[in-house]
C-alpha cells in the first residue's frame, strides 16, 4: 500500500510535531510504503501498523 507524503505530514504535524514534518517533507518519497519505508517512518516516530488508524481513508476510523 503505498500512502502519499502531504498525509504523513499532516498526520506529523497533528501531533504538534512540527520540526519532524519539515524533516519528513525532505526526506520521504511522494508516495511511501510502509513496509520499504518503516526506518523512515519509525525515525519520525510513526509504526508503520499505526498508520492504518490515524491516517483518514486507510482503514482507520476516519475513514
Amino acid at each position: 500500500m503505498q500512502i502519499d507524503k502531504s498525509q504523513i505530514i499532516d498526520l506529523l504535524k497533528s501531533q504538534g510535531k512540527d520540526g519532524d514534518a519539515d524533516q519528513a517533507q525532505s526526506e520521504l518519497p511522494d508516495q511511501v510504503d510502509p513496509e520499504q519505508h518503516s526506518d523512515l517512518l519509525a525515525k519520525f516516530g510513526i509504526n508503520p501498523k499505526d498508520l492504518l488508524g490515524k491516517i483518514p481513508g486507510l482503514g482507520g476510523f476516519g475513514g
